[in-house]
């Protein structure tokens, strides 16, 4: 049996991460780990409880029972050790061994920008998500949370209407559906060609507390960027952007009302050095690599546009698309120079991207 046979072994038995890490770098196959448990050879090495439940199961875990399971539930699933392994978890502190999953595992998840926030969020959160989810869909930027109440499920649901990718991560079996009211929401995600759900977790793990901050690590691992959308002084979202600055990720975060619980861990976030988002461009801006992984297809407009205009220009003429605003009124909002604006008007004018209504308003065309 392979190395693969093994991870996937030692995650049926369900045992803690550092007893399976210590196990795959020690062993190359089941065989040769029962031999050296049945003798004894490991009894000082573990736990007693990780031991006991190694010794309770070790003759009755079937892996081909283990594995018609798996395919009955219609999941798949990879460890470290196949090829096919995302690249960008492998690469993290403390990676996953394995990975189960149903849906489309799609290869573009790893240029994707992670959303999180508070499961209780404001109507402000909501709109905010909504916002900047439905601006990364439209690009086709895939994007991965997870799955819960409030903030996930606003980026889940923004993305599957506009049809871009989105992955949920799960801190639980990948045959357990959490929270209950997102059954249908888990379905969708299944069915959808754009859908991906998936957990380090085996079958049957119950979403207990302590699986949540350790999922947190997969949800900023997997992609480029994690936005933080709304988040209390101490709370789990804050778990994720930790990870992500560990992971040498970029960490953006939605500014928020200083009287609001939910928006003082993203403002203590944006304090300590955090990219403020007001819009989807503040994350181009971040992560220029995204420019060049964008899916065009659908947006000819967007492709001509970031093709064709400088930094500056670009931020100029996607205020204006939002609102027809006044001269006056984009150099406030923008924070530059007056003349400077001027002239980006001048030129976005010239290049028949805008023009002047009455008053002085600017308008796209």
């Amino acid at each position: 049996m392979s190395k693969s046979d093994l991870v996937l072994y030692l995650s049926a038995l369900n045992i803690g991460y550092k007893s399976q890490v210590f196990i795959v770098n020690n062993y190359n196959s089941i065989s040769e780990f029962k031999s050296d448990i049945k003798k004894g050879v490991l009894d000082k090495t573990f736990l007693l409880k990780t031991l006991n439940k190694i010794k309770d199961n070790i003759d009755t875990l079937n892996l081909d029972t283990y594995k018609e399971k798996l395919l009955n539930n219609k999941s798949k699933y990879l460890t470290i050790y196949d090829s096919e392994f995302p690249y960008n978890l492998k690469n993290i502190q403390n990676p996953p061994l394995i990975i189960y999953y149903k849906g489309n595992l799609n290869k573009k998840f790893e240029y994707g920008i992670s959303v999180v926030g508070a499961r209780k969020c404001t109507n402000y959160g909501a709109w905010a998500c909504e916002y900047i989810a439905s601006e990364l869909s439209r690009l086709k930027i895939p994007t991965i949370s997870g799955l819960a109440l409030g903030i996930d499920s606003i980026v889940h649901k923004t993305c599957l209407r506009g049809d871009s990718l989105t992955m949920g991560v799960l801190g639980n079996g990948i045959d357990v559906v959490y929270p209950k009211s997102n059954y249908s929401l888990y379905e969708e995600m299944i069915i959808s060609e754009k859908g991906c759900i998936i957990t380090e977790y085996p079958l049957g793990t119950k979403p207990i507390g302590y699986n949540f901050p350790r999922r947190n690590r997969l949800i900023s691992g997997f992609g480029l960027g994690t936005i933080v959308v709304e988040a209390k002084e101490k709370s789990g979202t804050l778990i994720t952007a930790n990870y992500a600055g560990e992971q040498g990720k970029e960490i953006f975060a939605i500014p928020g009302n200083i009287n609001s619980l939910y928006s003082k861990g993203t403002n203590s976030l944006i304090k300590d050095g955090a990219k403020i988002v007001n819009s989807i461009y503040d994350i181009l801006e971040e992560l220029p690599q995204l420019k060049d992984l964008i899916d065009y297809k659908n947006d000819d407009e967007q492709k001509e546009i970031l093709e064709n205009l400088t930094e500056e220009e670009y931020r100029v003429y996607k205020l204006i698309h939002r609102t027809p605003l006044s001269l006056d009124e984009i150099y406030r909002k923008l924070d530059l120079n007056i003349n400077e604006v001027s002239v980006i008007i001048t030129t976005l004018e010239l290049k028949g991207y805008i023009s002047e209504l009455q008053g002085g308003i600017y308008s796209v065309i």
